[in-house]
């Protein structure tokens, strides 16, 4: 009797679910496909390799268990360097993201291509929050990772017991941190710097500054802030006169209008300071051996061995955007990162007792502002051609080089685009039957451009799109006035004398001290000591 009644309810168990029927064939659970989740692949792949940028060889296995075992082996064999670092060059990619390298490695040759640092053997990741603020700015990064500290957002050179645009804590010598230029000076070692930005700007001011407020790059916005410039150092006094900013062997950038009166001009145009000082002409002053430069022929012009000290200034703000200069032809009066870092490190390695270099590709970081994908992954690969001259002109037995950037963007790169295609072209179709573009971002100030009355606008249809992508702005989700800088974690690549330190997940304010360590300067602990 109990084995009737389990039949039949089997049985109706059965009819009700006829998956359940051992004796019936299963009907297929109803799944999504990559052909239906993505409908735009239907358009774009005519064949299964149609429109793909693939080498043929990757149809296969042996392909990538070949390259993987390649790489494995090349780490085996790799042996640690533990010279010292006669010399550390530091390159700062302002803002580069992961989705920057990413787009920039599209734009240089494709998915697998690589910029020239991405095969240095140690890579690390930076975290970049600061003491006070979750998604941090170019100045408390700066403080962290050339001084060895964590600080607020907005300050350089100072820790955080000091209050932002504070006109009394940035003088308190009590709240200053030295970098890591600095300790290479105490050392009686070289030091310099270079940079697409100007050179009272936050990245490069973080070597030698000390200030409440990044801003405060003439002493006109420091009156602007309620402060007395008689009593506080504005940042172009402090690298004329400081005790950091005076003894640089080589400074290469933009800003003149900071040094010079509201009466002269530097660059066709007017200065900002109101007390009508010439700090380049003090600073030429000083010393009768400096030389000061004001173009790129000046600049190139230069025989290294005949260099006490060197000061150039390229623009009265920022440099131009490499794009911008090529478009306008202005090579010949514009030198790009690349001829800056050239010629400081010529200049440089004639020091016997070795030097840090500091070489910031600054306007990275402002193409991400405007939402101008296109000026900021441009100078991303402009900042990957500096190392790769760099790389040909040191010993890397003798040289730790170390690239990392202070902080990441909105900017994301969406799916799902066939290999090989346009970074700044349409990625696919949204459901509202618009395409949408790969990258775009999270928030900024082409929100408007790009929405209409609370709809999408087709990317395709506009000007820029059609007729000068370089310009265009990339859309935004939310609306600023300026985009954000992101909080994510950044990378470090290292080559060079204990370039096997930058490994894992690290503080950001860790990386002086391991450059320090490798170089053996500092009051840490030093390779040298053991």
């Amino acid at each position: 009797m109990k084995l009737l009644i389990l039949v039949l309810i089997f049985s109706l168990g059965c009819l009700a679910y006829p998956n359940m029927n051992p004796f019936v064939e299963p009907q297929k659970e109803e799944r999504f496909s990559d052909f239906d989740m993505h409908p735009h692949i239907h358009r774009q792949h005519a064949t299964k390799t149609g429109g793909f940028a693939f080498k043929e060889e990757e149809l296969t296995s042996e392909y990538w268990m070949n390259n993987a075992k390649a790489l494995v082996e090349e780490k085996v064999k790799r042996t640690l360097n533990t010279n010292k670092a006669r010399n550390v060059i530091m390159f700062l990619g302002d803002g580069m993201s992961h989705y920057s390298l990413a787009a920039a490695r599209l734009l240089i040759g494709g998915e697998d291509a690589k910029l020239s640092f991405e095969s240095f053997p140690y890579t690390a990741s930076s975290m970049t929050y600061c003491v006070d603020v979750q998604v941090a700015d170019s100045a408390c990064t700066a403080t962290a990772y050339l001084s060895g500290v964590k600080t607020n957002d907005g300050e350089i050179g100072v820790n955080a017991n000091a209050t932002y645009e504070s006109c009394l804590d940035g003088q308190d010598e009590s709240n200053h941190v030295d970098s890591i230029a600095a300790w290479f000076q105490r050392a009686g070692r070289s030091s310099g710097i270079v940079t697409t930005t100007r050179i009272t700007h936050a990245t490069p001011a973080g070597a030698y500054a000390h200030t409440t407020n990044r801003d405060w790059e003439d002493d006109a916005e420091v009156a602007e802030s309620g402060c007395d410039p008689q009593i506080v150092d504005d940042i172009a006094e402090q690298l004329v006169y400081g005790k950091t900013g005076k003894n640089f062997k080589v400074i290469l950038g933009g800003g003149s209008r900071h040094f010079i009166g509201k009466s002269l001009t530097e660059h066709g145009t007017n200065g900002n300071r109101i007390d009508e000082k010439n700090l380049i002409y003090a600073w030429e002053r000083m010393d009768p051996n400096r030389t000061f430069v004001r173009n790129r022929a000046e600049l190139m012009g230069l025989n290294p061995t005949e260099i006490k000290q060197l000061f150039g200034l390229f623009s009265d703000s920022h440099l131009s955007y490499w794009i911008d200069v090529e478009r306008d032809n202005k090579q010949d009066t514009m030198p790009s990162l690349t001829d800056m870092t050239k010629k400081a490190i010529e200049i440089l390695e004639l020091e016997k007792e070795g030097y840090f270099l500091l070489v910031e590709g600054g306007r990275i970081d402002h193409g991400h502002h405007r939402t101008q994908a296109k000026h900021a992954v441009t100078e991303a690969v402009e900042f990957s051609k500096a190392i790769e001259a760099a790389l040909a002109l040191v010993n890397l037995n003798e040289t730790l080089i170390v690239v990392t950037a202070d902080h990441g963007h909105v900017m994301t790169m969406s799916g799902y685009a066939d290999r090989g295609h346009d970074i700044f072209g349409i990625a696919g179709d949204g459901t509202d039957n618009k395409p949408y573009m790969t990258l775009s971002y999270a928030n900024g100030e082409s929100f408007p451009q790009h929405s209409l009355a609370g709809e999408r606008v087709d990317p395709e249809s506009l000007n820029e799109y059609i007729n000068n992508i370089n310009e265009m702005k990339f859309p935004a989700t939310v609306a600023r006035e300026d985009e954000t800088h992101g909080g994510e974690d950044v990378g470090v690549w290292a080559i060079g004398p204990w370039s096997h330190l930058f490994q894992g997940t690290l503080e950001q304010n860790v990386i002086p001290h391991i450059m320090a360590y490798a170089s053996g300067v500092g009051d840490g602990l030093r390779a040298c000591d053991n």
